[in-house]
């Protein structure tokens, strides 16, 4: 059988997807999710034809739901759209509206895309953190998979914060862009394998978008009391540890999901996201393209040439 492959191709409106809200897209994303679905190289998606894209901003078209009205400015992230229900890289979405969110007051719709799933998952991972007692007084915070869109996020945000952040990359020519995120220290990607069950105590917390053997040297290395917040599988879905972090030094580990975040805790991290991310974090972490070009750069994201987050520009 055939791989089906993507292409660029007109739909006429009839064919959408049920739902009550119909948005007319201006700004997509392209996310690791997005690029396993354009490229074939990951099972996201399971029914063709299928629209990927996990996440928009847009402007209501029509809406049966009393919550949304005609030209108000929306964003979704998550529920399975782009996976399971047809998503962001078009120019026409229809959705249920318990998907959506009202755009941030104080963000536009691109600074929205920028953000992204990629970004509100970060403030998810800091917000876990904080809950878990973490403060900048508490020591250094590791951030794994620096370089891509949840970890540049994540750096810029805990560096706004107060926090000292260590960013570890595997890219040499991904360090000056991530001090200019805000990372104080950045380390190789290659001093994160062979774990011992314990070693030194190096950080008072981390977010971790790679897993695997990263992932359990970065447990091993949480001081005692600390918290890390694991959101990816970059490098893999396994997890090498033991239990003696957790029960010799009080370790936590937060997993942190986006899709199903409940509305409150959505709200709540795109009001902080709006008020925490800085001006130049907009300017620093973007690369802008427009939807005829998403198979070119989902290519770029699977060969880790990817840097930031990839905005897609729907609306001409």
């Amino acid at each position: 059988m055939e791989k089906p492959q993507a292409t660029l191709q007109p739909v006429d409106e009839i064919m959408l997807p049920e739902g009550d809200v119909t948005v007319e897209v201006d700004y997509s994303g392209l996310n690791f999710k997005d690029a396993l679905a354009i490229t074939g190289k990951g099972k996201i998606i399971r029914q063709f034809p299928m629209v990927p894209g996990i996440d928009f901003a847009g402007l209501v078209r029509h809406s049966e739901d009393p919550r949304f009205h005609p030209g108000q400015n929306v964003v979704l992230t998550g529920w399975g759209v782009g996976e399971n229900h047809w998503g962001g890289l078009s120019g026409l979405a229809r959705v249920k509206g318990d998907w959506l969110v009202p755009l941030p007051e104080g963000l536009s719709g691109r600074q929205a895309m920028i953000i992204g799933t990629a970004g509100f998952t970060a403030m998810l991972c800091v917000m876990a953190l904080e809950d878990a007692g973490i403060t900048p007084q508490s020591g250094d915070v590791l951030v794994t998979g620096a370089s891509g869109g949840v970890g540049s996020t994540a750096v810029s945000l805990l560096s706004t914060l107060g926090y000292t952040v260590v960013a570890a990359s595997g890219r040499t020519s991904t360090h000056d862009y991530l001090r200019q995120l805000g990372a104080s220290r950045i380390v190789g990607r290659d001093e994160f394998s062979d774990a011992k069950p314990l070693e030194k105590q190096l950080w008072a917390g981390a977010i971790d978008t790679v897993g695997d053997t990263v992932l359990a040297k970065v447990l091993a290395q949480t001081q005692y009391g600390g918290c890390v917040a694991a959101c990816g599988l970059a490098g893999g879905f396994a997890l090498p540890t033991t239990v003696m972090p957790f029960i010799l030094r009080n370790v936590r580990l937060q997993g942190v999901d986006s899709v199903m975040t409940p509305m409150p805790r959505r709200l709540a991290a795109w009001a902080r996201l709006a008020r925490d991310l800085p001006e130049h974090f907009y300017h620093t972490a973007t690369t802008e393209i427009g939807l005829e070009r998403a198979v070119e750069f989902a290519e770029a994201i699977m060969e880790n040439r990817a840097q930031g987050r990839t905005v897609v520009k729907i609306k001409r």
